[in-house]
């Protein structure tokens, strides 16, 4: 099953689906970018997703239609598939596949890597004790886990329990070529806002988690003082609860919902500032995408946003679930032009050095390698 040292590594990574989202954005780029002596499927426990449309057409994708709670029977479908698919490695990402760890082994796939990418609002904190007892419990099947920030990392070791040596940090990585600045003027027209317009923007789904309703309340304070307009784009089950509230608060001719959208790039070339008001994050996606536009941000003070945002310098933290602060920082980058221009710069310089594609998918590189050498050498 090893293979010789001169095949492709064989990786399967086992999602939820492959919809529109952070975490299957990162797949996706690892994928694609992967250098030529990695082979990937994609396994998607649900169904497959909008981003499955972006992967080479080298790249099988499975969806194995797993039903809510529960599901033996998908569970099994798994175990059959690894069998044929006799990959050197499965790597599964947060707790809706944590299944997939127990399945590689009934499988005999030599190698299991489990990532960590951030909490939904069922277990923001990391502390539902059943999962965390799992998560130990599993940590002898189990050869990485990886964590896309420092900080999910001191809390697998320090909370959860788990081998310091088993735990490694691996960021996300932004395309700083796809994702970087350009003619503003003509975004602003294609979203039918004129040139000297302050624009707000997000990018995210509108989950509860990511806390769109403390950034529309904070907006509605920050309107009143400085003519703005707020951009968020996403979709999500919190659509309707926010287009109430935004008529609630009388500010529905200063926002605009635009849905999902393929030409994020260009949508973000319209904005003065990037807000990430999440609840919980693992690492942002999103946020690396502003920072690569040479945005300034602000963010809530939760999990990774910190390693990426240094307070002061590309942008300014704010505590979360508070509109008053919120509203603070926003009004400040908003009546100063200059501070918008020298930290967007900063979060461009940042992204460059720190957080690109390349360095991500090295350090994933060197990662499959790494736990499969002495596997496909005995084999």
């Amino acid at each position: 099953m090893a293979g010789s040292m001169t095949d492709p590594i064989r990786v399967v990574h086992v999602v939820h689906s492959l919809a529109v989202g952070g975490l299957e954005n990162g797949v996706v780029n690892l994928v694609n970018r992967s250098p030529a002596g990695i082979r990937h499927t994609v396994v998607c426990m649900t169904v497959t997703g909008a981003f499955a449309s972006r992967l080479g057409a080298d790249v099988e994708v499975r969806a194995l239609g797993k039903a809510s709670g529960h599901d033996p029977r998908t569970f099994l479908r798994l175990v059959h598939l690894l069998r044929r698919l006799r990959p050197h490695v499965v790597h599964s990402r947060n707790w809706s596949t944590f299944d997939a760890v127990l399945a590689a082994r009934l499988a005999r796939v030599p190698t299991v890597i489990h990532g960590e990418h951030g909490r939904d609002m069922t277990d923001p904190e990391g502390r539902i004790r059943r999962r965390n007892w799992l998560r130990r419990a599993s940590a002898p099947l189990i050869d990485r886990f990886v964590a896309v920030s420092e900080d999910l990392r001191r809390w697998l070791v320090d909370d959860v329990g788990l081998p310091r040596p088993k735990v490694v940090t691996i960021h996300n990585g932004v395309d700083t070529v796809r994702f970087a600045p350009a003619d503003s003027t003509a975004a602003r027209i294609e979203l039918g806002l004129s040139p000297d317009t302050l624009v707000v923007g997000t990018v995210g789904r509108l989950d509860p988690v990511k806390g769109h309703a403390t950034l529309v309340r904070a907006f509605a304070a920050v309107v009143r003082r400085v003519p703005a307009v707020l951009v968020i784009v996403g979709d999500g089950p919190c659509r309707l609860e926010l287009e109430r509230l935004v008529v609630a608060l009388g500010i529905a001719r200063h926002v605009r919902l635009l849905g999902e959208r393929a030409d994020v790039p260009a949508v973000l070339d319209a904005v003065d500032l990037f807000v990430l008001p999440s609840v919980a994050e693992g690492l942002s996606n999103t946020l690396l995408e502003a920072m690569a536009m040479g945005l300034p941000v602000v963010v809530t003070r939760v999990g990774g946003n910190a390693e990426l945002v240094e307070d002061g310098a590309n942008g300014a933290h704010v505590p979360r679930h508070d509109p008053e602060a919120l509203a603070t920082a926003m009004a400040t980058y908003l009546e100063d032009a200059n501070l918008r221009t020298v930290h967007g710069k900063s979060s461009r310089q940042r992204a460059l050095e720190h957080f690109s594609l390349e360095r991500m998918v090295a350090a994933y590189t060197a990662l499959y390698r790494d736990v499969t050498g002495a596997v496909r050498k005995r084999g």
